[in-house]
């Protein structure tokens, strides 16, 4: 790795620390949106080098979908242990029994636009005002529309249109009653820069980001896992393919790739040669060309 692109990767991170303690000085009580993904796994790292040698002062927030990936669970309750932080659990299941939320039908139902109500009601009953999430603007077209601190209304909806100026890096976290903001800190990273970093700091991420045997299907142009909760067709034959995830969801909507890439150097050399974005693979993102926008419009992540 070059000289200069170890600078850059100094910069991005001087710059989400920055960021990460204007959250801490403007906010009283946000939290980290943590999903056991690669990229809130990358934002919990750099909040704890960005208050060390305190603890890292706000909570994560997961939103439990039920579907979620065993071995991401598992990495989420390892990691709170470890940093002795406060973890905050919405549960989608919780939301569908209540009746806040309706289960969707059919081979290809997901739960994933049914934590948006499961968040938002996350953060009213948690008094949260700032939400710090790991989204980055090549990820996909809509979060790139973001600010660094993303205004929510008191719906808890987002308008892109509507979003404060930030000059000279002047963030501005001000809001009414019952309003609040998304922060995203690593909005400047690219997908290669989060693996470099990952690489360079060795923090621990989850073993599906490595290749492994897995048992799949293939639909929607990937390989979608086996697991108690795909609804699988007749004509969908169970294989046992080496693949890894670039990108981690609902189980039941995360594709994976014919990989490999079993160590760090060789997923940053992969990721070097893709020419599709990394949530490519998810089928979720599928459903229409505005599909992301739609549900961050509604108070997604």
């Amino acid at each position: 790795m070059s000289k200069y692109y170890l600078n850059y990767l100094d910069e991005l991170e001087s710059e989400a620390i920055y960021i990460l303690r204007e959250v801490w000085a403007q906010f009283q009580n946000p939290v980290i949106l943590f999903s056991g993904g690669k990229d809130s796994i990358l934002v919990t790292h750099l909040a704890r080098k960005a208050f060390y040698p305190s603890k890292i002062p706000f909570p994560l927030l997961h939103v439990d979908t039920g579907h979620n990936f065993p071995e991401t669970i598992q990495f989420r309750d390892d990691l709170t242990k470890e940093l002795g932080l406060q973890l905050i659990v919405g549960s989608v299941q919780e939301s569908i029994d209540a009746g806040r939320v309706a289960e969707e039908k059919g081979k290809n139902a997901t739960r994933n636009a049914l934590q948006i109500t499961t968040l938002l009601d996350a953060i009213e009953s948690n008094k949260i005002d700032c939400a710090i999430g790991g989204g980055r603007r090549d990820e996909e077209k809509a979060r790139a529309k973001e600010r660094f601190f993303s205004h929510r209304d008191d719906f808890g909806q987002w308008d892109p249109k509507n979003q404060r100026p930030e000059l000279w890096n002047l963030l501005n976290g001000k809001h009414f009653e019952g309003e609040h903001f998304r922060a995203f800190p690593i909005s400047n990273w690219t997908e290669m820069d989060v693996w470099n970093y990952i690489k360079r700091e060795d923090i621990q991420i989850p073993s599906l980001y490595l290749a492994h045997q897995r048992e799949v299907v293939w639909r929607s142009n990937s390989w979608i896992p086996v697991s108690e909760h795909l609804k699988r067709e007749e004509n969908e034959k169970i294989e046992t393919k080496r693949i890894r995830f670039r990108t981690l969801g609902d189980i039941t909507i995360t594709g994976g790739i014919e990989s490999e890439a079993d160590t760090l150097e060789k997923i940053v050399a992969e990721v070097a040669a893709m020419k599709q974005t990394e949530r490519g693979n998810r089928s979720d993102d599928k459903r229409s060309e505005t599909a992301m926008e739609d549900r961050k419009r509604l108070g997604y992540f």
